[in-house]
């Protein structure tokens, strides 16, 4: 009897959509990013767990996690998915060289833009990339001074209007051990001015009537997450920040939403090569699942991925 694993060769479409279901931790999150039926997803997940012959996904507190037989093709499948990236690129004859000047928000390029820009680098070999990570209004101001080919990065940030926008969730978030007294003011975290998220923030806080006070102020990213993950208050962060095992997810009250949402925009030069168009395009192809794509600037609440919300006005432990 033949292994069923070997039975067939794995359709990129399946792979695409495990990996998927893996990342965000959630089927419902991962169909919500595609915009497709979660039914349709999970079919696709059934399909790749009858043509290997094992169980893939599980069921946790928070949501779904691959198993350790889905451990390791998820580890095959991002290459597989990135070689056909590859491979489909240069065959559309994108062999390109030059330079290219991208600028990256500092508050997501810890997330999908490494992995988008490391595609463009396999698929565009020849093409020399200068990136400059900034936060954003900093980044708006080196787009407006003609520094920067192409720039990702918020909207509320730049006058011009983007070629491609998302909408990125936004999550009030506290350490996973850490349970905010309702009575006492709330410890907060906040990104330094200027920063459209710190005043999304703030509004979010007078809005939902709570008492709050800035316990720390930071430009990274990195240190806002590490002093969320210690206990130093709560802060808000997009999904990709987000880690499961030391963090979970807030509201600011029991009618306030547990997210936000927050517009990012890609936005390129009119003078833009024939490498800056190259760089444009396969972005974008990249980016195609990072957040929700926009043809507009819409408002309005995301969904979690992490535990249930718990409102931070008489939270149960």
């Amino acid at each position: 009897m033949s292994d069923p694993a070997l039975s067939g060769d794995f359709d990129p479409a399946l792979l695409r959509t495990f990996v998927a279901v893996c990342r965000h931790g959630s089927l419902s999150r991962a169909a919500d990013q595609a915009g497709r039926a979660q039914s349709a997803l999970s079919t696709q997940i059934r399909r790749l767990e009858e043509q290997v012959g094992k169980r893939l996904l599980h069921r946790t507190g928070r949501g779904m996690a691959p198993t350790t037989e889905g451990e390791l093709l998820l580890s095959y499948a991002n290459r597989i998915l990135a070689l056909g990236e590859a491979a489909a690129a240069r065959l559309r004859e994108r062999a390109v060289a030059g330079s290219v000047r991208i600028g990256l928000s500092e508050d997501v390029a810890v997330a999908a833009l490494p992995a988008a820009l490391g595609r463009l680098r396999r698929a565009c070999p020849q093409l020399h990339l200068e990136v400059v990570v900034d936060d954003g209004e900093r980044l708006a101001a080196r787009w407006q001074e003609g520094t920067l080919d192409v720039a990702v990065g918020v909207c509320a940030a730049f006058v011009d209007e983007p070629v491609q926008t998302w909408a990125v969730d936004l999550h009030w978030v506290c350490a996973i051990d850490e349970t905010p007294a309702p009575d006492a003011p709330l410890d907060v975290i906040v990104y330094a001015e200027p920063c459209s998220w710190r005043r999304l923030a703030f509004d979010a806080l007078t809005a939902a009537g709570r008492d709050f006070r800035v316990t720390l102020t930071s430009h990274n990213v990195g240190a806002t997450i590490a002093a969320v993950e210690n206990g130093l208050g709560v802060a808000l962060l997009s999904s990709e920040c987000l880690r499961a095992d030391t963090m979970r997810i807030i509201s600011l009250g029991p009618d306030s939403p547990p997210s936000l949402r927050a517009q990012f925009g890609m936005y390129a030069s009119k003078r833009l090569n024939d490498s800056g168009r190259a760089a444009v395009s396969l972005l974008r192809e990249s980016l195609q699942n990072w957040g929700a794509p926009q043809p507009s600037r819409p408002t309005g609440a995301g969904t979690s991925h992490l535990p249930e919300a718990l409102p931070v006005m008489g939270l149960a432990g």
